[in-house]
């Protein structure tokens, strides 16, 4: 894979803008699931886990939504021991007491209309391996803990003692590595809340595809075998998947969703950024340097460039429809971005990105989705290049034009 270092800064610089440029209105407190730690339940590190928890009220009070977070994954020992020194994505030691939020977890019911008044929780990546690993043994020279399956069912069993058994609607979902972790654990989450009537999963960005006949397949392939084989992941992911084939196979979603119980809700790019820069340009030839700057700007992207875009989508689109089912929602676009949720522009105000398909919102057509109004499955093929979809971070311009969209005009 790429220089993993700069992966990591990558990651970390993604959850710490998204705190960056979100409402400062919006504010959640930190826990600390000390319990854990006698269960074994602790980061790569050994510190117990954490998640943010923003009370629910009203007649939101008793639905639930859980995200986990995202950030990659390690798959060596040299590589995990790069992330607990950068402490962000392997310890809960620096994380902040408070955290601010917007898109999914803002309380402004003009901008969440779906979730605003719900119980919602921030669980902390701090495993490297979409809280799904479990590794009994601890090397004393290293000190590192392969946990993160024991960490996701400890941070439940807390939520479950301080409300979530009563839940009546719940919601598991995450981006990017949390995506992943999303489909990994969805059957497991709806197992955990058997009383609440209506249980489903959101991935934001976790849909990673093997791309079999694309450059650098077995590199994806060897990579996420590595992790598995490391983390202990085997027993932790869906036997459905694990008990037939490699279990580093079952972290591309795609051998793992047609045996899925839960309704999952797929939302994602054909030109996601991440699985673009990161799992397939390091192994299609030609300068990094030039891969940087295409990625970071559409206008200077050679020809070559955007063809290997377009097959990857090609890719995406196969994948997709071996995945296809009546109970799966899907709204996937060509915004040339990396994960949603967490913003006001990927959420409620996606249209202000002119990222909006069958005229809805990605908000709207998820509230429709989750409720039953709609079986959406929207994909924009209508765009066989990428988008730029970035808008003003300005909180104030951001409010004005997604209150008033009488100047933005849909795609589709």
């Amino acid at each position: 894979m790429a220089d993993h270092r700069s992966k990591l800064l990558v990651c970390v610089f993604l959850v710490l803008t998204t705190q960056t440029f979100a409402e400062l209105t919006d504010k959640i407190n930190i826990t600390f699931v000390n319990s854990a730690v006698e269960k074994g339940a602790v980061c790569l590190d050994g510190t117990p886990p954490a998640y943010y928890h923003s009370v629910g009220f009203g007649d939101g009070a008793d639905n639930w939504l859980v995200y986990l977070e995202g950030g990659a994954w390690c798959n060596s020992t040299e590589k995990c021991l790069e992330r607990v020194q950068i402490k962000w994505l392997a310890s809960t030691s620096t994380r902040p007491a408070i955290r601010y939020v917007s898109g999914i977890f803002t309380v402004n019911q003009t901008f969440n209309q779906a979730f605003y008044n719900w119980n919602k929780v921030i669980v902390v990546y701090c495993d490297g391996a979409s809280f799904t690993g479990d590794v009994e043994e601890v090397d004393p020279t290293t000190n590192l803990h392969y946990r993160g399956a024991r960490i996701f069912r400890a941070v439940i069993d807390d939520l479950l003692a301080k409300g979530m058994k009563n839940a009546k609607n719940a919601v598991l979902t995450g981006s990017s590595a949390g995506g992943l972790a999303t489909i990994l654990n969805c059957d497991r989450f709806r197992s955990l809340v058997p009383h609440a009537t209506r249980v489903k999963c959101i991935s934001d960005s976790g849909f990673f595809i093997h791309s079999k006949n694309m450059p650098g397949a077995n590199e994806r392939e060897a990579y996420f075998t590595q992790v598995a084989e490391l983390h202990g992941m085997a027993k932790a992911l869906p036997q459905s998947c694990a008990s037939k084939m490699n279990p580093g196979l079952c972290l591309f979603p795609e051998y793992v969703i047609k045996d899925m119980q839960t309704p999952l809700f797929i939302l994602d790019s054909l030109f996601d950024l991440y699985q673009i820069k990161e799992m397939l340009a390091p192994f299609v030839g030609g300068v990094k340097e030039q891969w940087d700057d295409c990625t970071t700007n559409l206008t200077l992207c050679t020809s070559s460039q955007l063809q290997i875009m377009k097959d990857h989508r090609t890719a995406f689109l196969e994948t997709l429809q071996e995945v296809e089912s009546p109970s799966l929602g899907i709204f996937v676009h060509t915004c040339f971005l990396h994960t949603h949720v967490l913003d006001k522009d990927g959420w409620r105000c996606s249209f202000v990105a002119r990222n909006v398909l069958a005229n809805k919102t990605i908000e709207e057509a998820i509230d429709d989705w989750y409720y039953d109004r709609s079986s959406f499955q929207r994909i924009d093929t209508y765009t066989t290049v990428p988008r730029n979809c970035t808008v003003s971070r300005d909180n104030d311009i951001m409010n004005q034009r997604c209150l008033h969209p009488k100047h933005v005009h849909p795609m589709y």
